[in-house]
């Protein structure tokens, strides 16, 4: 059921009137919310992004849960990737036991292999996943769409009674 919700948020995502930017800067937010999770105090800044910034609420959830599912995949490695950053690389201990006596710094849990190595991944995966993102939604809107559009089966469901009702009632409640 997971995934029927995921393409579902991904086909409305996709016909949204949100410009390219909007999508892809919430995507890459959601990605950073869903790598770290929302209990640091790291989220809390990003949350602020999502609010204060012009980005698209449905990008943003569709990143979240779809890096949720990513993270817990691959937890083994981010903990290997936090446990190197925080442990083995000997110039930066000073500097972790240095951060760690401000007196906030310690609720971002930047000591937690798996938030450090949460927080590695999404800064190394910005840049790239917001322009890959934005060229897709481009790419998407000029030359996918309209064909998607021709096919059969899209006529077909757009044309049945049961979607005709759903629009109306659609329209009815806002």
């Amino acid at each position: 059921m997971l995934i029927l919700q995921l393409i579902s948020k991904l086909v409305k995502l996709l016909r949204s009137a949100a410009a390219p930017f909007q999508i892809a800067g919430g995507f890459i937010l959601g990605m950073i919310l869903g790598f770290i999770g929302f209990k640091t105090l790291i989220a809390a800044p990003i949350i602020v992004c999502i609010i204060v910034l012009n980005v698209n609420l449905a990008s943003v959830i569709f990143a979240v849960v779809l890096f949720r599912f990513i993270a817990y995949l691959i937890d083994p490695f981010i903990h290997s990737l936090g446990y190197f950053i925080l442990v083995d690389v000997e110039p930066l201990r000073s500097f972790w036991t240095t951060l760690y006596t401000i007196k906030l710094v310690p609720y971002t849990r930047f000591n937690n292999t798996v938030v450090m190595g949460s927080f590695i991944i999404s800064i190394v995966l910005l840049i790239p996943l917001y322009i890959a993102v934005k060229k897709f939604i481009i790419a998407y809107k000029q030359k996918y769409e309209p064909r998607i559009q021709r096919w059969k089966i899209i006529q077909i469901l757009r044309s049945s009674a049961l979607v005709r009702w759903f629009n109306r009632v659609k329209n009815l409640a806002g």
